[in-house]
């Protein structure tokens, strides 16, 4: 008789349309804001919180699950009902950045987050990262970084498969040693087009010059392509089938796109200039400029870059 009047008393709120009503987990209670405590959290998911002395927000400012997801007496009396806490996965990209950046604000790698090309995408922190089941050592990422962009760049990754590239398979380097994927800001070369949020070296340089250093300058007699430009206009950065990642195979042939006396600018706004009536093209002997012009990228000591 006993057990029909508690099950009795159970089905009154289901009959009126509503679920019963969860107590909380024994030796757990509720502050006026609703906060539990992550010990309550443990009941229901003791995956997430057998790892979660080892992840970096336990260590950092946020040590609880209640410092994302909000307060959880609700979620717990509601028997998990996920409208009643911030639930991830059922938030918007938007709702989703916001709540990341309530922390991740101070980094002024992250300044340009909301205007970048992921965010405009609706590629936001939780595309990426994985804050309780994260598989690399380092920023909480989902997968591997090579497989995590490879997912959405396929053209990019298959780049760096072809003859002469950089060795981003390999694990030598990976994509965030150039790219910035929170967002960059304006650039300083190619004539002031955003590039796919290449981040900048020193004076908002260009990332090649993180390592190749010997390009920097500055120079007495610059290489107006190099400068203004920018290294992609010789140069594929991720793969290419030809030497030293040029555009194309024959080095003459990817000079002549620029040295062919079309337009009037160039340092003097005479256009760039040509070939002198000694420079056969047809001769070999004059097909591979860097032959003569040894400082393409800069000289300090001729303007034709010959030493």
């Amino acid at each position: 008789m006993f057990t029909w009047l508690v099950w009795g008393l159970l089905a009154l709120p289901l009959a009126w349309g509503q679920p019963p009503q969860m107590p909380l987990p024994k030796g757990v209670t509720a502050d006026a804001k609703g906060y539990v405590g992550s010990n309550a959290c443990r009941t229901c998911h003791p995956d997430v919180n057998r790892d979660f002395f080892r992840n970096a927000h336990y260590k950092g400012q946020v040590s609880s699950c209640e410092g994302c997801h909000g307060p959880g007496q609700a979620h717990i009396e509601g028997r998990g009902d996920k409208t009643k806490i911030f639930a991830f996965s059922e938030k918007s990209p938007r709702q989703t950045l916001n709540r990341c950046l309530e922390c991740h604000t101070q980094s002024i790698s992250r300044a340009n987050i909301r205007r970048s090309e992921h965010t405009q995408a609706d590629v936001v922190c939780s595309s990426c990262h994985s804050i309780h089941k994260s598989t690399t050592p380092k920023f909480l990422l989902a997968k591997k970084q090579i497989d995590l962009c490879g997912n959405c760049h396929s053209q990019v990754r298959a780049q760096f498969s072809m003859p002469f590239k950089h060795r981003v398979n390999e694990g030598v380097m990976q994509c965030s040693d150039c790219h910035n994927p929170h967002g960059t800001d304006a650039p300083t070369w190619r004539m002031g087009q955003r590039p796919r949020l290449v981040a900048q070296a020193q004076g908002n340089e260009e990332a090649c010059l993180k390592c190749h250093v010997e390009k920097r300058g500055p120079f007495v007699f610059e290489h107006t392509a190099v400068r203004v430009d920018g290294c992609e206009t010789c140069h594929s950065p991720h793969g290419s089938m030809n030497a030293r990642l040029l555009k194309r195979p024959v080095t003459f042939t990817l000079c002549l796109e620029c040295h062919n006396g079309a337009g009037n600018f160039g340092r003097q706004g005479d256009g760039i200039a040509v070939q002198s009536p000694s420079h056969n093209m047809a001769d070999p002997r004059y097909q591979n400029c860097t032959t003569c012009h040894v400082k393409i990228h800069g000289s300090n000591g001729d303007r034709l870059f010959r030493r």
